[in-house]
């Protein structure tokens, strides 16, 4: 699966995965059915409030339809901004599918950000019949909409990178002895995320994340280590005691 790889404003680098184009089709297949669902309540409650406003008012006109079209209209227009705003880059759809938009500066996406994705949606999906955004998803290296490469954003997988069962440990020495037996809280996801990290750091040599995530797994299992051992060799116990402890079990 492609990745791109992010610079925080820490000087952290993160590899994320790019979501794939039938992942973000998916995401607004969803959208579109949960927005049809939003619309018939909308509809329905103003159709009633717009009842009542012509009633009381005595009006031939149907002013109250217009006002209910024309807010109904507008929760059209701006359902993927709003949602992009409030829930951090997501939809409905795209938190469905752990997807959602991020900045490449390794920044939250700033609202300006959100709006010009949401503007060159009339051509990547209006105009075009998103058939643009399809193309442009499929072909370009960061798999980015004319709004994303505009934006300066992009579309992320938000799931582990691996699974517990694809991960390849080294095997512990035959005679090894579990050092944090509270390794037994930890699940395989966690695991699979102290692989992930580990691995990055052998390639971009990112200290901060083995740090912070060592710190992490320090204050859950609720266990400390000695000087003489650092955070990395100390995720590498706790790959080891796990390895170990699981293969117990399993047995």
């Amino acid at each position: 699966m492609q990745t791109i790889k992010i610079t925080t404003s820490q000087n952290i680098d993160i590899d994320y995965q790019l979501a794939d184009l039938g992942d973000r089709i998916l995401a607004r297949l969803l959208d579109y059915a949960v927005f049809a669902g939003i619309s018939l309540v909308i509809l329905m409650i103003l159709g009633v409030f717009s009842g009542l406003f012509n009633y009381y008012n005595n009006n031939d006109t149907n002013i109250g339809l217009y006002i209910m079209i024309g807010v109904w209209l507008l929760s059209c227009v701006l359902y993927d901004l709003i949602c992009e705003i409030f829930f951090n880059g997501q939809s409905i759809g795209k938190r469905t599918m752990k997807i959602k938009v991020i900045s490449l500066n390794g920044a939250r996406p700033r609202v300006g950000q959100y709006l010009l994705r949401w503007v060159f949606r009339i051509i990547d999906f209006g105009i075009t019949g998103g058939s643009l955004a399809v193309i442009t998803v499929a072909l370009s290296g960061k798999k980015q909409r004319v709004g994303d490469m505009v934006a300066d954003t992009a579309v992320v997988n938000l799931t582990t990178k691996n699974t517990f069962g694809q991960l390849v440990f080294g095997p512990p020495p035959a005679d090894y002895q579990p050092v944090y037996n509270q390794v037994a809280l930890l699940t395989d996801s966690d695991v699979v995320v102290i692989y992930d990290v580990i691995k990055n750091f052998n390639h971009t040599r990112n200290s901060m994340l083995i740090y912070k995530l060592a710190m992490k797994i320090k204050s859950y299992l609720n266990v400390s280590y000695p000087r003489e051992i650092n955070e990395y060799q100390f995720l590498e116990i706790v790959l080891n005691d796990y390895k170990t402890i699981t293969a117990k079990i399993e047995a």
